[in-house]
């Protein structure tokens, strides 16, 4: 960007630093260029101090941290949790026996070792854990007696044929098959709540530990081959998948560099100064690192792709600084000269650009889910990083090193050959969207882009639109483990939870029983629900126990003391689905899927129960459970959707409007940005990706990074606008200047987030597309909107000038001229024609002087 640039006769090309002015310049020029060794080991102080806080950082993340926090449904959820042991973080495991049925007992043995190795495991919620081996899992049956009942897994099983039919009957008694138990009697089912922090260290979870420890000492150790497999799925053991899949994601931080260095070095021909390029992006990625571990933080799956965008934008905005550079040196100024002039011209631009860059993460403060803010702050931190790395410290570092002179020499070389032979083929074609045919044809293709882009955005939805993890790719051990649980239990990890509140000793009163029993009957009719149980079931399955089986008695009876006596068996023998307190009661609805149309229809179902059937003793709450949860997530991601949008452009436009300082010209910038948004929505649409905590920050960055261009071209037109030129003039000088940095900026933000693509994280590699689409699309929206859009709002009086046919014979014209008045040379003549001010009246014919005054 060159805001601000000066003229010549105020950036002349000084070969001889003595005669250069120390004392030229703004302050804070003045502070970091005359004392540049100081700033250089300052910087490097710092590097290594932040750099060693690096080997401590932490990769994790935390459940907590995933969902919406202050909202009112999850904070029914925060306030009932401990009362409502194992219905938030919870893991399942599955062993299955390939070779036969779950009563082998070499099977059953293998099957008691899992039970074991699991209760064990630091971090479960021992108190919660449910499998056929607990003796808090009871079967319970009507006799002539009375009722009997005990543990499903008899006291003493020695796998004799006796021991293994009273287990089988007690499954049938327990009503197993389908929750703890297979359909098809292959497999058993370990439900393993777990705690967010370790009592014994008073340390969060480390769920890649969890992970790991789950891989190593349940699937490796007792799975075989062909024999018996594990199949685990559950928060935990998501997220542990994610944070392999980042070391693996780290790696490609490499080949952006890489690529990022190729393209650098295509443009300069220097290996220095894209060594340090590269090097000054790194420092701000080491820095950040180092800030986010002396705050506390750690890397979770979401924030380790900010280092990724930082380094990206990083090397983006020091290419500026490159070109600046190289000019001045081929121009034959002193190297520490022309990094102050560079300096001079770029630092506010650039500073305007980070700070929308900024604006673009800030924003994303408004949702509501603190995982995303801890993004939206680690990456503003970034940017506050580069602010000194690449504004300041890049300058400073070619000060000493400066650009190749072949470099240098080669840039003006290629400039030179372009002037002598008239724009470049591109330039050339862009340069005609100034004009009237050209800029109308650009404007209603690119309304008709909008308005199909539009339509087809419609058909986005919001929230996970497949089955299993979504973060995951279908074909991830945790999705094919996912597909074969959904597929063999009733009882899917889609547990959606209606918190039933009373006051304490009232679950058993026969109104409170009556509307859960109810609300459970309106539960199954929802598409999408699978099953749908609660307290009422056992108490009507107890009272008819006690009936001697009668099916007549099958309904909530109205006899408190019937209600009372099965209560109590109840909070005995399944305290999972009742408080000790007898005052909270889970309606537990477990679904086919978690996609948002099933979650929505859920909570609309509950929502308008709630509202008809809510007394002063008798509430019912949303919500808890894995998918009662992300539905609520769902809700804070709606209305979090449109509301940042509004909050990013509205900075976009308060800065664009500082800049330029017209309003006709942040019109012009940010048309392009709301077309890209656009298209990025229906991309969605057509991708099949939904809008949710992974993606709502993409179209966010994407306008607030992808203004950077406007800033560029705008910033140099507008100035040249105001000096007198005609649009054309102006633009085709803008693009003379800034055309081919505009590109390089493009391709280097795209080449920093395209390798996600290739992420065994799907939720990265949907983020890496999307935002590779934006910034490419956003360059192409600049380069073709902005001099299409500038026709209609931003011509000045120079355009109402008669302007030079399209093509004449200069050099004839010149000639004559020169016969007709004596004494009058072809340079003479050459400025007579032109008036004498005025040059290049026609911008398809050659290329204006250069915006910052150089020769």
């Amino acid at each position: 960007m060159a805001v601000g640039s000066k003229q010549t006769g105020e950036m002349p090309a000084i070969q001889d630093l003595a005669q250069f002015d120390r004392r030229s310049g703004n302050w804070l020029e003045r502070a970091v260029f005359n004392h540049r060794v100081l700033f250089i080991l300052a910087c490097a102080l710092i590097t290594t101090v932040l750099g060693l806080q690096i080997a401590k950082l932490e990769v994790n993340a935390s459940f907590d941290k995933m969902i919406p926090q202050s909202h009112p449904y999850i904070q029914n959820y925060f306030e009932n949790r401990a009362r409502l042991g194992g219905l938030g973080n919870v893991v399942r495991v599955v062993v299955r026996n390939e070779q036969g049925d779950i009563f082998d007992p070499r099977f059953l043995e293998i099957t008691k070792q899992v039970n074991d190795e699991l209760f064990l495991t630091p971090g479960v919620d021992r108190a919660w854990m449910k499998s056929v081996w607990m003796s808090s899992v009871r079967w319970t049956e009507v006799t002539e007696e009375g009722f009997r009942g005990g543990s499903v897994m008899p006291e003493v099983f020695d796998g004799s044929a006796l021991a293994t039919e009273e287990f089988k009957r007690n499954i049938r008694s327990a009503g197993l098959v389908g929750s703890l138990v297979g359909n098809d009697y292959k497999s058993l089912m370990y439900i393993v709540p777990l705690l967010e922090f370790d009592p014994a260290t008073g340390k969060r979870i480390d769920y890649s530990a969890f992970s790991r420890s789950l891989e190593e000492n349940v699937r490796d150790k007792f799975g075989e081959a062909g024999k018996v497999s594990v199949h685990i799925v559950g928060f935990a053991k998501l997220v542990g998948d994610l944070i392999d899949g980042m070391l693996q994601v780290i790696t490609y931080f490499g080949i952006a560099a890489a690529v990022a260095a190729g393209v650098i070095y295509l443009y300069t021909r220097c290996v220095r100064s894209t060594v340090l390029v590269l090097l000054c992006s790194c420092v701000a990625v080491i820095w950040l690192l180092g800030c986010i571990r002396l705050m506390g933080y750690y890397l979770d799956p979401y924030s380790v792709l900010v280092p990724f965008l930082v380094f990206a934008i990083g090397v983006s905005h020091a290419a500026q600084k490159m070109n600046g550079i190289m000019q001045d040196i081929g121009r034959g100024t002193h190297k520490y000269i022309a990094a102050r002039y560079t300096f001079r011209r770029l630092f506010l631009a650039g500073f305007t650009a980070l700070l929308a860059d900024a604006v673009g993460f800030g924003v994303l403060m408004v949702i509501d889910i603190p995982v995303i803010k801890d993004l939206a702050l680690t990456a503003s931190i970034g940017v506050a990083m580069l602010i000194f790395t690449n504004l300041l410290l890049l300058p400073v570092a070619l000060s000493f090193v400066g650009v190749s002179k072949a470099a240098s020499a080669r840039s003006l070389a290629k400039d030179a050959a372009a002037a002598a032979k008239g724009q470049q083929g591109v330039w050339l074609f862009l340069a005609r969207f100034t004009t009237r045919p050209w800029a109308l044809g650009a404007v209603l293709a690119s309304l008709a882009l909008g308005i199909a882009g539009f339509i087809v955005s419609l058909d986005v939805k919001i929230g996970d639109l497949d089955a299993g993890a979504p973060e995951l790719r279908p074909e991830s051990r945790y999705n094919v483990d996912s597909a074969y649980i959904g597929g063999h239990y009733r009882l899917s990890n889609d547990q959606f939870v209606v918190i039933v509140k009373t006051p304490d000793e009232m679950c058993s009163d026969f109104r409170v029983l009556k509307e859960t029993e109810s609300l459970t009957w309106a539960l199954r009719q929802v598409p999408g629900v699978q099953s749908a149980t609660a307290m009422s079931d056992n108490i009507i399955n107890l009272v008819s126990g006690l009936q001697e089986g009668n099916p007549k008695w099958l309904t909530v009876s109205r006899n408190p003391a019937l209600l009372g006596t099965a209560a109590q068996w109840t909070l005995t023998d399944n305290p999972d689905v009742v408080d000790t307190a007898c005052s909270t009661i889970p309606v537990f609805a477990y679904l086919t899927d978690h996609k948002a149309e099933t979650l929505k229809g859920v909570v609309a179902l509950v929502e308008k129960f709630a509202a008809e059937h809510d007394g002063e003793d008798l509430r019912f709450l949303l919500a808890a459970g894995p998918a009662g949860i992300e539905a609520v997530t769902n809700i804070v991601v709606e209305k979090a959707n449109r509301l940042m949008l509004l909050y990013v452009y509205a900075a976009v436009v308060v800065l664009c409007f500082i800049t330029f300082r017209s309003w006709r010209a942040v019109i012009v910038a940010v048309i392009p940005l709301v077309l890209t948004s656009i298209l990025c929505e229906a991309l969605m649409a057509v991708l099949g990706i939904g809008i949710k905590v992974a993606t709502l920050p993409v179209i966010a960055l994407g306008v607030g990074i992808g203004v950077d261009y406007a800033l560029y071209l705008l910033s140099v037109q507008l100035q040249n606008q105001r000096a007198g030129m005609t649009l054309g003039e102006a633009y085709a000088q803008a693009m003379e200047f800034t055309g081919k940095v505009v590109a390089l900026v493009g391709v280097t933000l795209a080449a920093g987030v395209v390798t996600w693509a290739w992420s065994p994280i799907k939720f990265q590699a949907d983020m890496g597309i999307l935002l590779t689409f934006m910034f490419v699309w956003n360059m192409v929206g600049a380069l073709v909107l902005i001099p299409a859009l500038s026709h209609f709002l931003l011509r000045t009086q120079a355009d109402r000038v008669p302007q030079a046919p399209a093509v004449r014979d200069e050099a004839a014209e010149l000639h004559a001229s020169a016969a007709e008045q004596p004494g009058l040379t072809d340079e003479k003549a050459r400025k007579h024609a032109s008036g004498g001010e005025r040059k290049n009246v026609n911008p398809l014919i050659r290329p204006a002087a250069n915006p910052l005054g150089q020769r």
